[in-house]
């Protein structure tokens, strides 16, 4: 029996590229680091122009406690700051570092001790934060101020498009577990689960046979959004985190598998986290693929190497992260970071060009939402301006999914509905 949650839909999956394995992606002559590359604050620099770097030198160190070191991603010398838009459109101060393309590496110093504080600092050193997108450092979310009893593996990657996790779980399998045990060994957990969409059959198979009796693999049904923190936790355990809390609420703390696989590269090899597994993929292309990418190769590198022969005046939008939750871009001037699991050149026809029609009053975003919001209703206050009505819809339970922008016949823009009213209310200082 295939273990799930209620509600959720069923785009199509579009996996072009599973079937292909990860190689190393070009690297340019020059790379543009950005220092925001996670949750929380901006890293302060640590280099300045002129400077020598090899590919793991620490040049951005976290400042504060929600903040996550950053890393050179590749050896040469520094050669000056400069603020460049980042995916999410905000401009942040970015490394320029000239390529020698030698790749020399500096890793970090052997870890001598195994304890659950020496490997929690390692994580912290190694700067890894959530891979699946989220960005939280990672040695934050291992230091929960409730205790927890369960680890959640997320292995679903639910989003169209999106393969690179699931040739992660085919290619590193055992890298993941080792993972999994650092992270559990944290934590002070006994129990392991793995979280895997039925449409990977081979990888729920691989994993399950390397996994030691403490870590179990749970086959998911296909469907979205069964990645989501909440979701998850539900279909692996049942067990409901509670509105406004977190997983911690519910005795859970859910981690990626490519975080996992981040934490086992740098607790066993000294490596930081500067590369990462992305997804390059849509009809805009045509060498899409899943690539190890070092971080700060600016996007429109590379659209330039996998373009192919396919004119570029029909790519009509470009994806960070997946089509559901990612955010299209404006221009090609970001670069590639930690937290940039996918990049999507699509066309027309994978675009919704439609314009909103009146509401039909059909209930399919109500029966569609994973949070059993009223998208409808929510969409009717923000636009009327109506703060008491507003205050009670639940707003902030949104996990901006995008179910029900997904599911509206209308083309209703529902979810950017529900982010604006998260914003006003929260400028009127309603919680």
């Amino acid at each position: 029996m295939l273990k799930t949650f209620k509600r959720g839909v069923h785009p199509p999956e579009s996996k072009y590229t599973a079937s292909d394995p990860l190689s190393e992606f070009e690297t340019p002559d020059r790379v543009f680091v950005s220092l925001a590359q996670s949750a929380g604050a901006p890293c302060e620099p640590v280099v300045k122009e002129g400077d020598k770097v090899k590919a793991g030198t620490l040049i951005g160190r976290a400042k504060g406690f929600v903040s996550a070191n950053v890393f050179s991603s590749v050896s040469g010398e520094v050669k000056g700051f400069v603020k460049l838009p980042s995916s999410n459109g905000f401009k942040v101060m970015h490394v320029e570092i000239e390529n020698d393309f030698k790749y020399e590496t500096e890793s970090l110093p052997p870890l001598l001790e195994r304890t659950p504080a020496a490997l929690l600092e390692r994580v912290k050193q190694a700067g890894i934060v959530g891979m699946g997108g989220a960005g939280f450092p990672a040695h934050v979310k291992l230091m929960p101020k409730k205790r927890v009893d369960t680890l959640i593996i997320n292995g679903a990657e639910c989003e169209p498009y999106i393969t690179c996790d699931y040739r992660l779980m085919l290619e590193k399998g055992q890298e993941i577990i080792n993972g999994i045990k650092y992270t559990a060994q944290i934590l002070g957990v006994g129990e392991a689960y793995i979280g895997i969409e039925s449409n990977k059959k081979d990888a729920i198979k691989k994993l399950a046979q390397i996994c030691p009796p403490e870590i179990k693999v749970v086959a998911l049904k296909s469907k979205y959004p069964q990645g989501a923190e909440k979701q998850l936790i539900y279909s692996v355990t049942k067990r409901v985190v509670p509105a406004g809390g977190l997983p911690m609420d519910a005795g859970c703390v859910v981690v990626n598998v490519h975080t996992a696989y981040s934490i086992a590269r740098a607790i066993d090899n000294g490596e930081p986290c500067y590369m990462r597994a992305m997804t390059v993929s849509g009809d805009g292309i045509e060498k899409g693929g899943n690539f190890w990418v070092r971080g700060g190769i600016p996007y429109s590198f590379i659209y330039e190497k996998t373009r192919g022969n396919i004119d570029e005046e029909k790519v009509k939008k470009v994806i960070v992260g997946g089509p559901m939750m990612g955010i299209a871009q404006s221009s090609l001037l970001p670069v590639t970071g930690k937290t940039c699991s996918s990049l999507l050149f699509l066309t027309a026809k994978n675009v919704n060009t439609l314009k909103p029609t009146q509401c039909i009053n059909c209930g399919r975003c109500m029966r569609g939402c994973p949070m059993n919001l009223n998208p409808k209703a929510i969409e009717e206050n923000t636009l009327a301006d109506n703060t008491d009505k507003l205050k009670n819809l639940d707003v902030f339970s949104c996990i901006e999914c995008g179910v029900c922008s997904f599911a509206c016949p209308a083309k209703r823009p529902l979810l950017f509905a529900v982010r604006l009213a998260k914003k006003t209310l929260k400028e009127r200082g309603i919680k």
